[in-house]
């Protein structure tokens, strides 16, 4: 069994009970729809939180991508950079382009393979509280490189121990 990254931590057996699924589905549905009716498919610059995705990313290559609302799927060229997964049309990003849509990989929970799950060779998936987004790589390599760097920057942006909650048993002798 391959490993998953749940929230920030590597494990190798995920636990999800069935009437979750069902739940969370039904929750992803009623979100999409409301995104889908207050028009917020596209990025916003207050998304951006001043990351320079034009320059030097951590990760970028094409990946294709399931639709938000209509589940067509689509080529973009992605782009990982400080905590954000941002998507393009276009893989020539410069100061002006516009990205599609970003994530925030704080809001991520986990990044695993997904071909059994979606029936698509090099498949993968990103998850966060309100949903799941389904990827696919060009090759098994590509998938493995994408769910490694994503899984890496969740857990070095993970919101999951602040400063203020480290306890220190140390100093407190």
């Amino acid at each position: 069994m391959a490993n998953v990254w749940v929230e920030g931590l590597l494990s190798s057996s995920p636990r999800i009970s069935l009437s979750s699924i069902s739940i969370t589905k039904a929750h992803q549905h009623m979100a999409s729809l409301w995104r889908a009716a207050m028009g917020s498919t596209q990025a916003n610059a207050d998304d951006y939180d001043g990351v320079e995705f034009w320059g030097t990313p951590e990760r970028s290559g094409w990946l294709t991508k399931q639709g938000e609302y209509i589940k067509t799927w689509r080529r973009r060229w992605f782009v990982l950079k400080q905590g954000k997964v941002f998507w393009f049309k276009e893989s020539a990003v410069t100061r002006a382009s516009r990205p599609r849509g970003v994530i925030p990989v704080a809001n991520c929970l986990t990044v695993k393979g997904a071909e059994d799950r979606i029936n698509r060779e090099f498949a993968f998936e990103l998850s966060t509280r309100n949903e799941t987004m389904y990827f696919i790589a060009d090759s098994e390599k590509e998938k493995e490189d994408w769910i490694n760097s994503i899984g890496r920057s969740i857990v070095q942006h993970s919101r999951s121990v602040t400063d203020n909650e480290i306890l220190d048993y140390d100093s407190r002798k």
